[in-house]
C-alpha cells in the first residue's frame, strides 16, 4: 500500500466513524424524548442527515442500532457509576438521581413496552443485573454474609434505588429533584441504619 491510497483509508476511515456517531447521537436524542416503537430508522437517518441505507449499513436493524445506543450510554452511565466511592450513601444517591434525570422517563418507557418489543428484553435485564452489582458494590458493607438476609436487604436496597421509585418520587408524586434526592437519600440510610452501622 503506498502513502496515498493509506492516506485515502485513513480519511475513509475517520469519515465512516464520523458518520457512525452522528447517527448514534440521532437515535439516542429522539429515544431519550420519545417512544422507542415511535421511532423508525427513517426518521433516525433524517435526524442524522444520512440516508436510510447509510443507517442500515452501518447497524443492520433498529435492534442493532438499540444495542449500539445501550452500550453508548451504558458506558457513559457505568463511568459515573464506578467513581461513587463504596459506603457513600449521599453521594451514591446523588449520582443515582442525576442519572435517572437524564434517562430515566426513557427507561421507563422501554420498561412499559417490555414483552411487546422483543429487543427491549435483554437490554432491560443488563440494566437491572447492572443496577444491582452496583447496588451489591456501594452497599457491600452493610450486607451480611451470602443467604437469605443478604438477598432481602439487596433487593431492598436495589428497590430503594430504582428507576420506578424516582418516578414515583417526581413524576407521580411530583417532588423536586432535590427533594426525591433527600427522600431517597433518607430511605436508604433508614435501610442501612437498620444494618446497625451508620451511614455516611
Amino acid at each position: 500500500m503506498n502513502a496515498a491510497s493509506g492516506y485515502r483509508l485513513g480519511k475513509r476511515a475517520i469519515s465512516r466513524d464520523r458518520t457512525r456517531r452522528q447517527i448514534l447521537e440521532a437515535a439516542e436524542e429522539l429515544w431519550l424524548g420519545r417512544w422507542y416503537d415511535d421511532v423508525g430508522l427513517r426518521e433516525v437517518a433524517e435526524h442524522a442527515g444520512v440516508a436510510l441505507q447509510t443507517v442500515v449499513n452501518h447497524f443492520g436493524s433498529k435492534g442493532g442500532l438499540l444495542a449500539a445506543v445501550a452500550e453508548n450510554v451504558g458506558a457513559r452511565m457505568d463511568r459515573r457509576r464506578d467513581e461513587v466511592v463504596a459506603g457513600d450513601v449521599a453521594g451514591s444517591v446523588a449520582m443515582i438521581i442525576d442519572e435517572y434525570e437524564e434517562i430515566g422517563d426513557a427507561i421507563f418507557r422501554m420498561i412499559a413496552l417490555e414483552g411487546r418489543v422483543e429487543e427491549l428484553t435483554p437490554l432491560l435485564a443488563h440494566g437491572r443485573g447492572v443496577h444491582r452489582a452496583w447496588v451489591e458494590r456501594v452497599f457491600a458493607e452493610w450486607l451480611p454474609e451470602p443467604g437469605a438476609e443478604r438477598e432481602r436487604r439487596t433487593v431492598t436496597l436495589v428497590a430503594a434505588t430504582d428507576v420506578l421509585t424516582w418516578k414515583i418520587l417526581r413524576r407521580e408524586q411530583e417532588l423536586s429533584r432535590e427533594g426525591a434526592e433527600l427522600a431517597m437519600c433518607e430511605a436508604v440510610t433508614a435501610l442501612v441504619e437498620r444494618a446497625g452501622v451508620n451511614a455516611r
